[in-house]
């Protein structure tokens, strides 16, 4: 690859990485490349697992493009999607990375896509050395129950026709990449009824 090429995309990269923490935290240029120093990019084709259910955790990593599911099997057998993470997302597992258990969740690519990921490992160094950055992930962690206890509600407490109009105002313009299956395993319902709604809320319009 041409090195000047090399150089913009590294910086692409970095750059989408730089405005999603500054949200949290402030960084002079110099902390940020000490803290970026230990992330490596990767790729992942359409379908490539990511973590299975039943190993361990070590990583998180922060999507740049693409699109992943995070899931897990229910008793019976079926398939839950928590949530999809899209490009600007994290994706961990984050009981199995902190509390060192086993995986109760997947992670898989729907579509190919692109990641920086950190080791736990890397991150513990990061926190002796930056103390600003525990603060960061402190952060990010917090709003990540924010959203998953605002998952959980929506599950119990909202039917599925306004679970799918949140689903296509929270990732507009996902729809189109997914299948109908994965669009209803992530609403809680069967693709036929996802079909039903579908066709009610285009009546509707």
């Amino acid at each position: 690859m041409n090195i000047g090429i090399f150089i913009l995309l590294n910086t692409i990269m970095f750059d989408l990485l730089y405005k999603n923490i500054i949200r949290y935290i402030d960084l002079s240029e110099e902390e940020f490349s000490q803290f970026t120093t230990p992330f490596q990019w990767k790729s992942f084709k359409k379908k490539d697992v990511v973590l299975q259910q039943g190993d361990f955790c070590l990583f998180e990593g922060f999507v740049l493009s693409g699109c992943f599911k995070i899931y897990y099997l229910n008793e019976n057998g079926f398939e839950q999607t928590l949530y999809f993470a899209v490009e600007g997302w994290w994706i961990t597992d984050i009981d199995s990375l902190i509390n060192d258990v086993p995986s109760i969740l997947n992670i898989e690519a729907l579509l190919d896509s692109e990641v920086l990921m950190i080791s736990k490992k890397d991150k513990e160094q990061l926190y002796e050395t930056m103390p600003q950055i525990e603060k960061l992930f402190r952060i990010m962690n917090q709003q990540s129950s924010v959203a998953l206890q605002r998952r959980i509600l929506s599950l119990t407490g909202k039917t599925a026709d306004k679970r799918y109009l949140e689903f296509l105002q929270k990732y507009p313009g996902l729809e189109q990449k997914l299948t109908q299956q994965q669009v209803a395993s992530y609403l809680g319902i069967t693709h036929e009824f996802l079909s039903k709604i579908r066709k009610r809320i285009s009546l509707e319009k």
